[in-house]
């Protein structure tokens, strides 16, 4: 019939597999894709290259009004400041604790080998989906412990809410503590879910890129909280109110535990009058 016939045809779409793409790599690039180097320089790399656009928004302000006017808190501007203050924390950071690892790795774990048959487009979609919804469930839980018990939040998270009004370069402006756990789970869950290595690498990048649009401080029409429907995911309007008000949106990604668990707030517009980005480390349990 003929709607088994579109089913069908469909169907075969969503199934292709991306062998020409995995079959090229694989060939051309198989002692880099192998090195137990390449996630970590794909995950920093993309992180550094995907603030840019952002940063550049910051920097030009209002000399931009069509961007301004999708900016969150429209009252608030990064400082240089507070630009050079994120990135040294992250630099800091990748110094002391990513770099020996990715070296430890290096030195120590073996090449990873390599399938020769690619994911298909199903398979990729539903990997990442999948591992975005771990993760969200996994920092859920870590998020929320680390507001509630006040040694937790002094001693490892209160660094990331020293900006109430979040940029992109704040994104890992985290403790070393929050930075090896968030990087173990994103290492860990495509094992969990037994993804394929293409499929661990979007995920990896594109995990990369909402954790910076959450933080960018803009909702542009292109967000990805616009483009999946219902409210379904956070995006960086909610994540915008967790720094305005630390009690709420715990959840990274998506809105379905905060809605559960009574922890979920719409975002406020604000119109207030213009001044410097409102630094405020919370030495206490989050008011």
């Amino acid at each position: 019939s003929r709607t088994a016939l579109l089913t069908q045809t469909a169907w075969s779409k969503v199934s292709v597999r991306f062998c020409p793409l995995w079959d090229n790599l694989r060939i051309s690039h198989r002692d880099t894709l192998r090195s137990p180097l390449f996630p970590v320089v794909l995950t920093v790399s993309s992180y550094f290259v995907l603030c840019i656009p952002y940063v550049i928004c910051d920097v030009m302000g209002t000399r931009w009004p069509a961007i301004q006017r999708f900016k969150i808190q429209p009252s608030k501007s990064p400082t240089a400041t507070a630009l050079l203050h994120c990135t040294g924390v992250t630099l800091k950071n990748h110094l002391l604790l990513v770099f020996p690892a990715a070296v430890a790795q290096w030195a120590w774990r073996p090449p990873i080998p390599l399938p020769e048959q690619a994911p298909t487009l199903l398979e990729l979609i539903g990997g990442v989906t999948g591992n975005l919804l771990l993760f969200d469930c996994q920092y859920f839980i870590w998020h929320l412990l680390h507001h509630r018990i006040h040694w937790l939040y002094t001693t490892f998270h209160a660094i990331h809410h020293k900006y109430t009004a979040p940029c992109a370069l704040a994104t890992q402006c985290l403790g070393g503590w929050e930075l090896v756990t968030v990087g173990f789970w994103t290492t860990l869950n495509p094992v969990l879910l037994r993804c394929h290595l293409l499929t661990t690498w979007v995920f990896m990048v594109f995990h990369v890129y909402v954790s910076i649009e959450d933080h960018c401080g803009y909702d542009f029409p292109w967000s990805t909280s616009r483009l999946i429907p219902f409210g379904i995911y956070g995006g960086p309007n909610k994540h915008d109110m967790h720094h305005q008000k630390p009690n709420t949106n715990f959840a990274p990604h998506f809105s379905h535990w905060d809605k559960v668990f009574g922890t979920h707030a719409d975002h406020v517009p604000q119109t207030r009058p213009r001044d410097s980005l409102q630094t405020k480390t919370h030495t206490s349990k989050s008011k």
